[in-house]
Parts: C-alpha cells; structure tokens; sequence
C-alpha cells in the first residue's frame, strides 16, 4: 500500500522511508550534520584556531547555499502539499492545523537565518585580516555569530519537526 502511495507522488522518491522527497531526505539529515559542524566550529575559534574556523564556515555557507537552493528549486517547482495531505497533521484548509503551523514558525527562524548568516560572514570576511586573528571586528563578532548559531540550531530543530508532523506522522 505504502509502495503504490509513494508512487504516485511528485518529484523523486527520498530514502528514508516516509512520504519525503529525496531532497526533502537530504536537507533533513544534512541538518544534523551542519549543526554538529558549526559546534565544531564554534569550538575551533574557542580553542584560537581562527583559520580553521573561517575555512569551515566558508565551507559550511557555500555547502548551505547549494542545498538551500536545490531545496528551494523542488520545493517551488514539484512542491511539497501532495506528499504532506496524508498526515493526520494536515487539512486541506491551508494555515489552520499544525503542518502548516510548524512550517510558519520554521520559515520566522529559516529566513532571518539566512540573513543573518550572510550578514556575519561578510562582515568577518570584510573585517577579519588573513590570516584570521582577532582584532577590533572581534566584539561584534563575537555578539552576532552566536545569534546566528542559535538562529541555525532552531531552523533544524524546526525544520525536524515540520519534517516529522508532515511527512512521517501516520
């Protein structure tokens, strides 16, 4: 039953056996690995290893950057509706039950996310010597990156809980 359900579905099934896409699968596990990079991360520029903490986190925003455009690219060309109207979560009254709840409180952390992460890494690159050191950008820095690292473990948290209610609750 499930097999002929997924079949029907649009865009290319995900691996993990729920109603996800592929890349609905992907971002979702990638998540988990992004937030266990920046603690990494976070780590690294604790222990004064500053170039190995900018290097991550140039990796780790173009890797974003990539992902959240073929994230978006599917989301807006195969959509996501279909695949979710099987959750006990899901009405067809869009914005009145708690998939579509839990996509609105996701998109208040994903979007200033994504600002704010382009806000505090250009600022590091524009502001940061090479090697990287600190210096008198390292106040700020140090105010608005952990904003914006708290902003990115809530995005996944919210984003693991959209996916659950959406696409693997029965």
């Amino acid at each position: 039953m499930a097999a002929v359900m997924l079949s029907q579905l649009p865009g290319i099934n995900g691996f993990l056996g729920t109603r996800g896409s592929l890349m609905l699968d992907i971002v979702f596990l990638a998540m988990f690995v992004v937030v266990l990079i920046l603690g990494w991360s976070i780590t690294l520029a604790r222990q004064g290893k500053f170039a190995r903490h900018k290097r991550v986190q140039l990796v780790l925003v173009v890797v974003l950057l990539i992902a959240i455009t073929a994230f978006e690219v599917e989301m807006r060309l195969v959509g996501w509706e279909q695949r979710a109207a099987e959750s006990p979560y899901w009405t067809s009254n869009a914005w009145n039950d708690p998939v579509h709840y839990s996509l609105l409180i996701h998109l208040l952390f994903a979007i200033p996310t994504a600002l704010l992460w382009v806000f505090v890494v250009v600022r590091a690159i524009w502001h940061f010597p090479i090697p990287a050191t600190p210096n008198e950008h390292s106040r700020s820095h140090r105010f608005w990156a952990p904003i914006a690292s708290f902003e990115m473990l809530m995005t996944a948290v919210t984003g693991w809980v959209f996916y659950w209610l959406a696409f693997v609750a029965k």
